[in-house]
């Protein structure tokens, strides 16, 4: 029996992140120990000078080793610093500055190590982007990998490195590298932290990959994974992009039950679904509920329902939302400009937007090209080329770059203004 806890406490160890290790969902593999070839002789006093000189941040005298300096050299002597991460990254950015050629993928696996062990993971995931970037080597994922792994135990290293490859790949939107890392660290029993998995989640909505969002939050509850607030508004947004209003709700409900209070990003979430989908009186029914529960609607929720209203022609709606919030002393923002800018061109009332745009400029929020782009539209939709035309003059002076929908009203302009 004593045997068994020992071995319990061993796989614990092993494998921090992993809660029940003795689970049917975990069949993990150890973190294999790799043989190190130890520096002999010159090597070896090579390094205990340079270690000395570093240890004293005596660079010039560094500077006459550097004809001797190789990559073997460089990893031991990174290694014999490691305790210190000041010290070892200061050494490696000057490796790198005087010969990169010198470092090679398990050095700058050694220092990523060195840097997650001490919570520095900004710099590690700059390191990974700058091995991603300067190789277009389809199998560098494969072998970055595979040459952290080799360098964990030698590094004394902690889970969090593989938590910043993944996070880096989210970064870059390199999704089945992400996938894939996620894959293999299971397999070494190490899973990210809630943190990168929300990261990636926001990735993968950000390119309008729902269904991958929703595969995976599953795969985490799963994996008993820790989520938070974060994480269920984002699998809220997931299933809203995707169309399945009645399991965002459903999440939406459950989220008390989870531990989790709802806040103004899950009710915006729902708001701007229902919007979108039409159900204009359900979106204003949520807000209703939103402040019943006390909690205070944003810019967000005004702009999104006073868009809602402008698509359905309900301009007094719209304008006693735009009311509301000057009431509740919400500043309204660029966007919320925009929109009654947009929503009165396209109704044709052009002594409104005129108003409003007087409004948004005498309260010193800035016009955006988006700003100009609904001017431009209102006045082509009427005809009024020339008009438009000193508008595009003023772009330049505002030192705003056209677009396409710029080009796109322009064109219609002066289609309408050749008909008969």
């Amino acid at each position: 029996m004593n045997l068994l806890l020992r071995t319990r406490k061993l796989s614990t160890l092993l494998h921090p992140t992993i809660k029940n290790p003795n689970s049917p969902v975990f069949r993990t593999t150890p973190i294999p120990h790799r043989t190190l070839q130890e520096p002999k002789g010159q090597d070896l006093d090579y390094i205990n000078v340079a270690h000395s000189h570093l240890l004293h941040s005596d660079w010039p005298k560094l500077d006459t080793l550097l004809p001797k300096l190789n990559p073997f050299r460089v990893k031991h002597i990174l290694l014999k610093i490691q305790n210190d991460y000041s010290i070892s990254l200061k050494f490696f950015k000057w490796v790198e500055l005087k010969n990169p050629n010198l470092l090679t993928l398990e050095t700058n696996c050694v220092i990523i190590h060195i840097l997650t062990k001490n919570r520095k993971f900004v710099s590690a995931e700059s390191v990974f982007n700058k091995i991603f970037k300067s190789c277009c080597d389809v199998s560098m994922h494969s072998k970055v990998f595979d040459s952290i792994v080799c360098c964990y135990r030698m590094c004394d290293s902690t889970p969090r490195v593989f938590d910043a490859l993944f996070k880096t790949y989210a970064q870059m939107k390199q999704f089945r590298n992400a996938a894939d890392t996620f894959s293999r660290m299971k397999g070494y029993g190490f899973l990210p932290t809630v943190e990168s998995c929300n990261f990636y989640m926001s990735s993968l909505l950000s390119l309008n990959r729902a269904g991958a969002v929703v595969s995976f939050y599953k795969e985490m509850r799963r994996l008993r994974m820790m989520v938070n607030v974060f994480t269920v508004n984002m699998l809220i947004n997931g299933y809203c992009q995707l169309g399945k209003l009645e399991d965002a709700r459903q999440m939406f409900d459950e989220m008390p039950d989870m531990g989790f209070s709802l806040n103004v990003s899950s009710y915006n979430t729902l708001v701007a679904a229902y919007v979108n989908r039409g159900l204009l009186a359900t979106g204003v029914k949520l807000k209703v509920e939103m402040e019943k529960n006390g909690v205070s609607a944003n810019v967000i929720t005004y702009n999104t329902l006073m868009n809602g209203f402008f698509k359905e022609g309900k301009l007094h709606d719209a304008y006693k939302v735009f009311h509301e919030m000057k009431v509740t002393n919400m500043a309204p923002n660029t966007v919320t400009y925009n929109t009654m800018i947009s929503g009165y061109c396209k109704l044709g009332k052009t002594e409104k937007r005129t108003q409003i745009l007087e409004e948004m400029l005498r309260n010193g929020v800035k016009a955006d090209i988006l700003t100009y782009n609904a001017l431009l539209s209102g006045l082509c939709d009427l005809g009024k080329t020339r008009k438009a035309a000193y508008l595009v003059q003023e772009l330049d002076k505002k030192k705003l770059v056209p677009n396409s929908s710029t080009f796109a009203a322009l064109i219609r302009g002066q289609c309408v203004r050749k008909e008969p």
